[in-house]
């Protein structure tokens, strides 16, 4: 994993990371449940694995919208879940006070597309020593990470990862583009591509976020074979029933049909990106 997240891109001929689990926290059981799922999944593929979900969503839609369990209940489930099955662990930070805390169980922290311009954010989570997953804004142009990369290296970061999600195009929607990948690895870090968050159409049911899941197996593709060094993906055990982010979430059951193709993709593509 620290090889992965180093400032230089991991050689091509490696697996892709893949960092996935449900949006968010809603209870242990489902939340352990789709980890150990993942763990058996990822174990007989043989790809690098870090499980996500968020003790906090702060950038729901609705005021009535589903959070999650908060910062100290979520952290206890992430940190048993982490114990129990041995797995690395992920989640979003909100706050620069948030970092000190959060560090101590997860094993990288990730800023939040929106925030991701926070220096204050970026800077706290930079000063724990543990590596950074930064998501690329729907507003900002590719070569615009590189002022967020200078951010973390200016308090001490040398081990983080660029995601791209899409960028906004027009109304509630999202497209993406490919160049992206090429020019954010230029930056000298690794690139994850957000395959279900892209195909998300923000704010799209009015009060909720919308979204489209048949298409995130096609952007996957497309990713891997554009050289994207790691995957994000979210799912969930029944994404209709899902709390956040159901519409755009991977059916738990169709992870491991999901994910065999882009293993092969990326057998064929790697000795291209290490020759460009």
């Amino acid at each position: 994993m620290d090889t992965f997240f180093s400032t230089q891109t991991p050689a091509a001929g490696d697996s892709f990371l893949l960092i996935a689990g449900p949006c968010v926290i809603e209870d242990y059981d489902t939340t352990f449940h789709t980890a150990s799922q993942l763990k058996k999944i990822t174990d007989g593929l043989g790809i690098p694995f870090i499980f996500k979900s968020s003790f906090d969503k702060a950038n729901r839609s609705s005021i009535d919208s589903y959070r999650g369990p908060g910062f100290e209940k979520g952290l206890e489930i992430l940190a048993a879940i982490k114990q129990q099955l041995g797995v690395k662990i992920i989640s979003d930070i909100h706050l620069p006070e948030q970092a000190g805390p959060a560090a101590k169980v997860l094993d990288v922290l990730q800023i939040p597309a929106f925030l991701c311009r926070q220096t204050d954010l970026i800077t706290a989570a930079a000063r724990t020593g543990k590596p950074l997953n930064i998501k690329k804004g729907q507003f900002l142009a590719p070569l615009e990470c590189r002022n967020i990369i200078k951010k973390a290296q200016a308090a001490g970061c040398t081990r983080l990862s660029i995601t791209e999600r899409g960028s906004s195009f027009g109304y509630n929607n999202l497209v993406v583009d490919f160049r992206a990948i090429d020019i954010i690895r230029s930056l000298g870090v690794p690139v994850v591509f957000d395959a279900t968050h892209s195909v998300q159409l923000p704010g799209g049911a009015g009060t909720t976020s919308a979204g489209d899941r048949k298409f995130a197996p096609t952007l996957a593709r497309a990713a891997i074979a554009a050289g994207a060094d790691g995957l994000f993906i979210e799912t969930h055990p029944d994404p209709d029933r899902a709390l956040c982010d159901g519409p755009n979430s991977v059916p738990l059951a169709q992870m491991q049909s999901f994910l065999e193709p882009l293993i092969a993709i990326r057998t064929v593509v790697a000795p291209l990106i290490q020759a460009s």
